[in-house]
């Protein structure tokens, strides 16, 4: 029995998900198909590949090994398919774009018909996700470019990082409330910000810019997306920070006031990424030049 590339591509996923179920999902097989094929590898290894926990999984040293070597395997095979299916330098399949979600309904509105106007040539999918889960699908291949709003980690796959533009950030308040302009991040009670919930970088940068400590930020209000959290503010039962990209779409409400920060504020730089390994860096890099300018102007 040999080792095959769906083998390995299976592993490297349950390894990053540690979870049959959200692994199989991703897949797109059955559970009980993705752990039968991971049975097959451990069998064709003579030793487990994965620690059983409950409803997760850790890989053992053995398997932390394994994925090491397989990963470049991986890596060197989608390279040469990449390579084998590209004609002029342009892909023969619909190009797999991810967003992060605080990004996503501010920018694909601008963008995608810039792109469809000058790049008539390229197809998309579009998926919107976490970071994290933006850089694991660049990783395992089911991503080829992803737009986040942070530098992504140097332990991870080799990536090229294009940035597009700065993103600065800016208060929101209830139109009721009464406050100084600009405002400074200090001066803000931390029991009144609002926050997205645990897992986005927006969060994060958040909680860095008013320089929350955790457990004042996890106690706060948690919510799945802006414009929860902007109708929360509307009503007058927090504020929160906001990027200026989302202007046009949530401060477009009445009940909401927005306002400048003290220099030096906070923002964050988007940027597009790609595996270095690419046959497609000359389309990326158009790409890039697209999302530069057809940037949404300020709302």
């Amino acid at each position: 029995m040999t080792l095959t590339l769906r083998q390995m591509h299976y592993a490297a996923v349950l390894a990053e998900t540690g979870h049959f179920g959200r692994a199989a999902e991703r897949c797109h097989v059955t559970q009980p198909a993705l752990s039968q094929q991971i049975r097959q590898v451990e069998q064709i290894c003579g030793t487990a590949l994965f620690d059983r926990l409950g409803k997760s999984v850790r890989l053992t040293p053995f398997g932390r090994e394994f994925l090491s070597r397989a990963r470049t395997v991986l890596e060197a095979a989608d390279a040469l398919a990449a390579f084998a299916e590209g004609h002029a330098g342009l892909p023969e399949r619909p190009i797999r774009f991810g967003l992060i979600p605080t990004v996503a309904p501010y920018l694909l509105p601008e963008i995608f018909p810039a792109l469809a106007a000058h790049l008539p040539e390229l197809e998309f999918t579009i998926s919107e996700n976490r970071t994290e889960a933006l850089l694991a699908g660049l990783e395992d291949g089911t991503l080829d470019i992803a737009l986040i709003g942070t530098e992504p980690p140097q332990d991870g796959a080799r990536l090229v990082v294009a940035p597009l533009f700065e993103d600065p950030f800016v208060l929101a308040t209830s139109r009721h409330e009464v406050t100084g302009v600009p405002i400074s991040l200090t001066s803000l009670a931390p029991e009144r910000i609002l926050l997205l919930d645990e897992g986005h970088c927006f969060r994060d940068q958040t909680i860095a810019a008013c320089r929350l400590d955790g457990e004042r930020g996890i106690r706060t209000f948690a919510a799945t997306s802006l414009s929860t959290i902007v109708e929360f503010v509307a009503n007058g039962q927090g504020v929160t920070l906001l990027p200026r990209i989302a202007l046009r779409k949530e401060a477009s409400d009445a009940r909401i006031a927005i306002h400048d920060l003290v220099e030096p504020g906070a923002g964050r730089t988007l940027s597009l990424v790609w595996r270095d390994a690419t046959p497609f860096a000359e389309t990326y890099e158009r790409i890039v030049e697209v999302i530069r300018d057809g940037r949404p102007q300020p709302g």
